[in-house]
């Protein structure tokens, strides 16, 4: 046993948790064919380990441990089910239960599990927003509180939604397996767009306390890595790694003193992670490489370009816009147009872009009307500026992003007064 930290510390759980939460339920998944059973046995598992650690020490090999234990509980628990389905009597008779610490939790194939867990939570069986559930609660063990809050419902709402994805991936009978080469592109696609979705709600949380959860943007970041390394092919993978790291290089610049957003404008990019900065660099030069050009990578190359400038004004804003212009020709989306707009206020002025917003459509989108506020306040509109600014108030609620936001409507000439 380990006892060089103390095991009645909450933080050495948590770090065993954030660590080895996603392999634990992915080597049950497989061994039983169950999501549900898999979920449940490793919480008794981390449940067990967090009223044993204290009074014997943190095992040598933690995940191993609760691998080995939570195994242990899933055939308790289908032993004691007086009716059982043929495949999980056939798991209990042929799963071995290894004594820790004879269990070898380590390897490839333990990566490999991992994968088929995220294909599975992406199957297309399962609408988008329960796919992004699903993998936020199996893979990277978010609480459904939490998960509940991200998707604004109720967490009595979020609790039936992932126990219906998980009967209907049962009912499906879909299998624990990766998909054949013919429809790993298309289900690909539904796995990079769960993690950059839970890293986007990582990055700036929906609701809540914070301006976003650093560790769930670094479980998105993990699980992207995971993936570039078991399909180093894939270059949108590629893509989408790097624009995540680009992005979460700037984590420690965009928060003020009294926790509000800072602007990009306004950020002090030496404080910019420029580790993260150069393995993106380095990732977005494979891309090209191979010349498969995707909206991750395009995405990507917008940030790096971005990573360039030594301040806003050297920003490169042509090449943006040309970039924009091309992930438009593949990708178009109101919210790229909305992206494009800020660079082309940059180059052509901000009533060019005003004309170029104003036909999108987006006023339910907090940020629609918080470019559309900065550039009428840009025009000197600033009636019509305070008006945009109220209405993006109303519409996020993300406290940093609502200080932000208020603190530049009360600049406004006319809040002045």
């Amino acid at each position: 046993m380990n006892r060089s930290s103390d095991p009645g510390d909450h933080s050495v759980i948590d770090r065993v948790f954030r660590d080895e939460w996603s392999r634990v339920v992915a080597v049950l998944a497989r061994s039983f064919r169950d999501l549900d059973l898999a979920e449940d046995a490793a919480q008794q598992a981390f449940a067990e380990a967090a009223t044993s650690w204290p009074r014997t020490g943190v095992p040598e090999s933690p995940g191993a441990w609760i691998t080995a234990v939570a195994r242990r509980r899933a055939i308790d628990r289908i032993r004691r089910e007086s009716r059982r389905d043929t495949k999980q009597r056939q798991a209990v008779a042929s799963t071995a239960v290894p004594a820790w610490p004879d269990f070898d939790l380590g390897g490839e194939s333990v990566d490999d599990d991992v994968l088929r867990l995220v294909f599975t939570c992406c199957h297309p069986a399962l609408a988008a927003p329960a796919q992004v559930a699903l993998t936020l609660r199996l893979v990277a063990g978010i609480e459904t509180t939490a998960i509940a809050r991200a998707f604004l419902v109720p967490e009595a709402a979020m609790t039936q939604r992932l126990v219906r994805a998980k009967r209907k991936i049962r009912a499906a009978n879909v299998p624990f397996r990766m998909p054949d080469d013919a429809r790993l592109p298309d289900r690909l696609g539904s796995v990079l767009a769960v993690i950059f979705l839970a890293f986007n709600e990582g990055y700036i949380a929906s609701s809540g306390d914070g301006v976003g959860r650093p560790d769930l943007c670094e479980e998105a970041i993990a699980l992207a890595r995971l993936i570039v390394d078991l399909m180093p092919d894939e270059p949108e993978a590629r893509g989408l790694l790097a624009l995540m790291l680009f992005t979460n290089a700037r984590r420690r610049a965009r928060v003020a003193v009294d926790g509000s957003l800072v602007r990009l404008v306004d950020q002090d990019r030496t404080r910019w992670d420029q580790q993260m900065i150069a393995e993106g660099r380095e990732l977005l030069r494979r891309c090209l490489r191979q010349g498969r050009p995707g909206q991750y990578q395009l995405h990507a190359a917008i940030n790096a370009v971005h990573t360039e400038a030594a301040t806003f004004v050297d920003t490169d804003w042509h090449q943006i816009l040309a970039l924009y212009d091309h992930l438009l020709e593949i990708a178009a989306t109101p919210v790229v147009e909305l992206n494009r707009a800020v660079a082309l206020a940059e180059i052509d002025g901000p009533h060019v872009a005003l004309v170029a917003i104003d036909r999108l459509g987006l006023d339910g989108y907090h940020l629609w009307h918080a470019v559309r506020a900065d550039l009428l306040r840009r025009c000197g509109r600033d009636d019509d500026a305070g008006v945009a600014y109220e209405r993006a108030i109303d519409l996020t609620d993300n406290p940093a992003e609502r200080q932000l936001l208020q603190r530049r409507h009360a600049e406004l000439p006319t809040a002045l007064n």
